[in-house]
């Protein structure tokens, strides 16, 4: 069992929508290069963390153009996808959403099944929880959110491991 710990953060500002993952939970957008999706973002970087691969950087920079507006969960499936191949498996997920002002809570169900779909889990193996930081710093201004998550990775037996591209 590997356990590990991912974070982002976006400013508001982008064209829009807000996916939350995957899912639009606002038409107020985030900046940056894909679609900012925090918690996709936070919990790809948590994968990667427990396998000790890096970071979403090491595999999807900023700088490269083919990333421009990319899908977040492609991203994140992507991530699955390379775990795979190293025998690897998510086996758990607790993410928190970092905001003031966006709800999460109409959302939060939705996010799960998408969350687990993509990661290969059962729904009841994905937390999505938020919170505020009680009108304190950027977020608490208002100027953009966050994500945090911890996540759990198991081996997968060498027959189920899928082959190489």
């Amino acid at each position: 069992m590997r356990i590990g710990w991912g974070f982002d953060a976006h400013r508001f500002g982008g064209s829009g929508p807000l996916k939350l993952g995957g899912i639009v939970v606002s038409e107020q957008g985030l900046a940056g290069t894909s679609d900012a999706d925090v918690l996709a973002h936070a919990v790809a970087d948590g994968l990667l963390g427990a396998a000790a691969l890096g970071d979403l950087g090491t595999y999807f920079p900023s700088d490269d153009p083919q990333w421009e507006d990319a899908d977040s969960m492609n991203l994140l499936t992507q991530v699955v996808v390379e775990l795979g191949r190293r025998g690897l498996s998510p086996a758990q997920v607790d993410a928190t959403v970092i905001s003031q002002t966006v709800p999460i809570a109409p959302h939060r169900e939705r996010i799960r099944d998408n969350l687990a779909r993509v990661l290969g889990l059962d729904r009841d193996r994905v937390s999505v929880k938020a919170t505020t930081t009680d009108h304190m710093g950027f977020i608490g201004r208002d100027e953009g959110m966050a994500a945090v998550a911890a996540v759990v990775l198991g081996e997968i037996a060498e027959a189920e491991i899928p082959p190489a591209d």
